[in-house]
């Protein structure tokens, strides 16, 4: 005689509350996230694809987007060889000044945007510390690239190094002890064992390491002086455009962000995907 399977007492107020969560949190997608990307595409092809395309291609527009993709081509290189430094050093070393270096790399998550950027002006702005001394030698700094850079760098800093240090830590540094008494080199060491273990969080860290620098807004406002084709990025852009009343163009160079960044999230997507395995393997705790 067959023996009836009874449900395990507490297993459908589970299913329930899984459920409900599922919900709760679609839900909250939606309104937050995919409702205003999609206001976003509509508003700004409200008056046709040639209204879109026309407000692209304004001189201004396309100065800025020229100026967002050279600002994010300077800051994320220059934050992955922080990053991997940085990383390095917390994992693989014990010094003097190991806890500053890793509140150093904290402070942008816990400092405004626009207190960086103010301290940049403060610091490099005609009447600050080092202002007229650049003045003096025809160096430009703020409301200019080298500041929009200089604080694009800054908020994107722990990006990278946050991603790879408890990677590192976690992989221990046996492989490198091994590669070393093997008679291998530093940078052998690093390109063929180091730099194999850590590529996939070091991918993900540029990934959202550009994404930011595309996006930033507080830090870039302040330093760059809002002059129009030279020294506005995309954000800066849509908020001179949104001011102006222009909100076909505002949106049109928003959908362009927005796209940006839906470009970044598929390209992450995609690699999760397609190289889930090695993923695993190489997470912390993996084999």
């Amino acid at each position: 005689m067959n023996a009836i399977a009874l449900p395990r007492p507490g297993a459908r107020p589970r299913r329930v509350v899984h459920a409900a969560l599922v919900l709760v949190a679609m839900a909250f997608l939606l309104v937050f996230l995919l409702f205003p990307l999609a206001i976003v595409f509509a508003e700004g092809l409200r008056q046709g694809v040639a209204a879109y395309l026309a407000s692209i291609a304004q001189p201004e527009a396309r100065a800025a987007i020229l100026l967002t993709l050279l600002v994010a081509g300077i800051a994320v290189p220059l934050n992955l060889v922080f990053g991997v430094t940085a990383a390095w050093l917390m994992a693989r070393f014990q010094f003097r000044g190991k806890a500053l270096l890793g509140t150093i790399i904290d402070i942008p998550f816990s400092v405004s945007p626009v207190i960086s950027g103010l301290i940049y002006v403060l610091l490099f702005g005609a009447q600050g510390w080092f202002g007229p001394w650049l003045e003096a030698h025809g160096i430009r700094v703020v409301f200019a690239v080298p500041g929009l850079v200089l604080a694009t760098v800054f908020v994107t800093l722990p990006f990278v190094a946050r991603e790879l240090i408890p990677l590192m830590q976690s992989q221990g540094g046996e492989e490198d002890e091994a590669a070393r008494v093997l008679g291998a080199s530093g940078w052998q060491m690093f390109f063929r064992v180091t730099l194999p273990n850590i590529r996939w969080a070091l991918l993900y860290g540029v990934l959202l390491c550009n994404a930011r620098a595309m996006g930033e807004f507080g830090a870039v406002s302040v330093v760059s002086g809002h002059i129009r084709g030279l020294t506005t990025t995309m954000p800066l852009e849509v908020e001179m455009r949104y001011n102006e009343y222009d909100y076909v163009g505002a949106f049109a160079v928003a959908s362009l962000l927005a796209l940006l960044a839906l470009i970044t999230l598929a390209i992450k997507s995609l690699l999760e995907w397609r190289y889930a395995d090695a993923l695993a393997a190489h997470a912390p705790g993996g084999h």
